[in-house]
């Protein structure tokens, strides 16, 4: 969708979000949500919808990009549908994606196509892809308009550069948060809002988590489950033009044990990037090999990809790296799994909550859907004196409940793709088994097939029996 701004033509998404008024200091909220991405923007509806009133908070002012994969499947769109964004995505350029190549060490391929039945019987759809500054503008703009017309209120461009407490360690509780506008370095004076539960939806960083795992001195980062990634987005990659069609995921010599992605985002245009565990890239020469040299070199050099980008182009502006933390089970966890992520007066959603996927790297569905569940377990009358820790375990049991069964295969997944064997043998079984396909493609959109991938005798009769 394209508007004139001042004689020039702009996207929608370039344009400014007007958030309108700033709250007085020492202004009063019911729910306090830090980070506008996905996952605080949903959190932030959700909780307006269910009558109370919200701050949102986001650090950056729009429009503002976001590092990721850019895939959305089906568990994000059956809120992005549910909160009236989803018009406004189809709005604007994406790629319609309808299945998923792998590709292993050795060359062997297999395409598998996304269950669209599985998808209709659930109401959902099957996955789009499109840039994240897109996908998070139209979220945060939805936002916007839902918080202010239920007497909330919505600020950028302000940094939160204290979490507030009272009490002493664990037997703490949250009651708000400070910070500024324009940075530390900024003149700003300092503006303190309270609340009665606050939601941390500041990413992998996330000063809200911090704060939750610093009180009750449990780590906050464990790179074992932490995933460095780099993205760059390229024109005109061989093999993947068009609007609609797959998106790739390689697991190659030179990447393993992380993986090498090809993601279409819109007719032309492919997000390209390398993701890899923080402890394993750790270990590739003593980190002397970056993931964007990785990916030079892949893209270059590599046999099977350089020809694909022979006649591409590289985006201007857009090398950036990031980091993911994942939603893999701990050993020896100190609480709650996959790690502390709320306490009295506060919760977390998504990236924060360390919720992304091991397997597939994907966060916004499992953001979309805590930030949900935050409206479920809060409820301003009954917490009209605070969000208590009781509720804050009922709330990371009932997201685990959730998430955990699906968190902990997709775990067991990602560490048998570092057996370059054993992936060469998996892919190439499945381009010459149509029920390995068939079984791929259903455990994208099912958690009882994901379930049965660990049954011996199912593994046995699926990939070993003729």
């Amino acid at each position: 969708m394209l508007s004139e701004v001042r004689g020039a033509t702009v996207e929608l998404w370039e344009m400014p979000i007007d958030t309108g008024g700033v709250p007085l200091d020492g202004a009063d909220f019911d729910v306090i949500v830090v980070g506008g991405g996905p996952g605080g923007s949903a959190a932030a509806a959700y909780n307006s919808l269910g009558g109370n009133k919200v701050l949102l908070i986001e650090k950056e002012v729009w429009p503002r990009d976001k590092v990721c994969g850019d895939a959305v499947g089906g568990k994000s769109l059956s809120h992005v549908e549910e909160l009236g964004v989803l018009p406004l995505i189809q709005q604007t350029p994406y790629y319609q994606v309808d299945s998923i190549l792998f590709g292993s060490a050795n060359g062997s391929e297999v395409r598998v196509m996304l269950p669209k039945d599985s998808y209709e019987e659930k109401g959902l759809m099957s996955g789009y892809a499109l840039p994240r500054v897109q996908f998070d503008y139209m979220m945060f703009k939805r936002a916007n308009e839902i918080v202010r017309e239920n007497g909330g209120s919505v600020i950028q461009g302000f940094s939160v550069k204290e979490v507030i407490s009272e009490g002493e360690g664990a037997s703490s509780k949250i009651v708000g948060v400070s910070g500024k506008f324009g940075g530390a370095r900024s003149d700003s004076p300092v503006l303190t809002f309270k609340s009665l539960v606050t939601i941390g939806a500041g990413g992998y960083n996330c000063p809200v988590s911090r704060k939750i795992t610093e009180l009750h001195e449990e780590p906050h980062k464990d790179d074992e489950h932490f995933c460095g990634g780099y993205r760059e987005y390229w024109e005109n990659v061989e093999g993947l033009e068009g609007p609609e069609g797959q998106i790739e995921i390689h697991f190659i010599d030179e990447v393993l044990p992380g993986y090498f992605w090809l993601f279409p985002v819109r007719d032309g245009v492919v997000n390209v990037g390398i993701g890899m565990l923080i402890s394993e890239q750790r270990k590739q020469e003593g980190m002397k090999k970056s993931l964007k040299k990785i990916q030079k070199w892949v893209i270059e050099e590599h046999p099977r990809f350089k020809e694909r980008f022979k006649n591409s182009r590289l985006v201007p502006g857009s090398k950036k790296g990031w980091q993911l933390p994942f939603g893999s089970p701990r050993k020896d966890a100190p609480s709650f799994q996959p790690r502390r992520g709320a306490m009295a007066g506060a919760m977390t959603v998504g990236d924060a909550a360390s919720l992304v996927d091991p397997f597939s790297g994907e966060g916004i569905g499992n953001a979309l859907l805590t930030g949900k569940l935050t409206s479920v377990h809060f409820d301003k009358e009954r917490h009209s004196n605070g969000f208590s820790e009781i509720d804050a375990q009922r709330y990371m049991e009932d997201v685990w409940n959730e998430l955990g069964g699906e968190l902990s295969n997709s775990s067991k997944l990602q560490k048998m793709m570092k057996w370059k064997r054993l992936t060469n043998w998996f892919v190439n079984k499945a381009s010459k088994k149509e029920e390995i396909g068939t079984m791929m493609s259903e455990m994208i959109a099912s958690k009882e097939t994901q379930k049965s991938l660990w049954s011996p005798w199912f593994l046995f009769k699926t990939l070993v029996l003729p």
